[in-house]
């Protein structure tokens, strides 16, 4: 047998060096363009500098978290459609940072690839940058992987880390929790990202494909309204804790109403909510008869049109709909705080 002895490099291999200085030279006025008082937002070097006592804290707690964007990105392949999804990554880590109390300060992607496609690698970062911006943190940096034989095709995957800081003594824990107090609960700008293999189950059942007009709403397309991004509550959120109006605050993800407001619950406490005292988006209606999901696979799986669930005492209800609202929220009252007896659920749906 001949052997082959054809002279091998990375680009041979399935990495393009060029293609990856092509996007960091796109992406550096996107990440310029994020600067906040604390870093510069430079990209190129090996690590970033973030000044916290520039950023204007005394002694500060930090706080961290991670997430991703999960199958949600699928359906941006699909449609090729790139440029929120950047916003999904950014905002379901920085929605998880408020809720300790906590401000954004800081922010790092990870984009992982089989071929880098600079176009959409780009637009994804744009949408990051988009993100950032709305959550007032800085881009400091990222990196850009590409594998060949890890993914297929023009498949990609994120991950996104983010940093924030809370004075000590100043964190949410739950603990301010009582009986008496009021949940309030802020829009959903639709699933935001979860839910999305149930989702897309339904879209395959339904025969449509995601160029089609969305069932639910006409004017756009089926995939443009499935990748409505994330909201960022963050600049609300931040307004009302400062005014001293929120006890505590549960980011509405996997598993829903029922499974993450008890994460601000102690045992001797539960939550009641008044399920027909919102409104839900028109995609959960069409979703639920499309794939007849049952009412309960509805609740964990969906956010069911409320992203932000807060609880505030009970005489500032009227304060902290005041800063919601003016800060762009829809705000619904939902529910209530109460004492648990013994075989209570931590949250029932009346």
């Amino acid at each position: 047998m001949t052997r082959n002895t054809e002279p091998l490099n990375y680009k041979t291999a399935g990495v393009d060096i060029d293609a990856g200085n092509e996007l960091v030279n796109r992406i550096k006025p996107l990440a310029a363009s994020t600067r906040r008082a604390g870093s510069n937002a430079d990209l190129g070097g090996f690590g970033a500098f973030f000044d916290l006592k520039q950023a204007g804290y005394k002694d500060p707690i930090l706080v961290a978290c991670n997430d991703g964007v999960g199958t949600k990105l699928k359906v941006a392949i699909d449609s090729n459609r790139h440029d929120t999804v950047g916003i999904d990554l950014v905002a379901m880590s920085v929605n998880d940072l408020v809720v300790q109390g906590a401000e954004p300060l800081l922010f790092l992607d990870y984009f992982a690839t089989g071929k880098l496609d600079v176009e959409a690698a780009a637009a994804v970062i744009a949408g990051i940058a988009e993100g950032c911006r709305q959550a007032g943190c800085a881009l400091i940096g990222g990196e850009t992987a590409e594998m060949p034989g890890m993914y297929t095709g023009e498949d990609y995957d994120l991950a996104g880390f983010a940093v924030g800081a809370v004075e000590r003594g100043q964190q949410l824990t739950g603990a301010a929790v009582a009986v008496g107090d009021v949940i309030l609960g802020l829009a959903s700008t639709g699933l935001h990202s979860n839910g999305f293999s149930l989702a897309r189950k339904v879209v395959e059942r339904s025969g449509l494909s995601y160029a089609d007009p969305a069932p639910f709403d006409p004017s756009r397309s089926l995939g443009e309204a499935l990748l409505t991004p994330t909201r960022i509550y963050v600049p609300s959120c931040l307004a009302a804790i400062r005014e001293g109006a929120v006890h505590a605050l549960a980011h509405i993800t996997g598993g829903g109403l029922v499974e993450n407001i008890p994460r601000v619950l102690s045992g001797t406490l539960c939550a009641e909510l008044e399920q027909n005292s919102w409104s839900r988006p028109a995609v959960f209606g069409w979703l639920q008869h499309e794939g007849n999901v049952p009412e309960d696979d509805m609740i964990r799986t969906f956010n069911c049109g409320i992203g932000m669930a807060v609880v505030v005492p009970a005489d500032k209800v009227e304060q902290a709909k005041a800063i919601f609202e003016s800060n762009g929220e829809t705000v619904f009252h939902i529910g209530r705080i109460r004492a648990r007896k013994d075989g209570d659920p931590a949250v029932s749906l009346i």
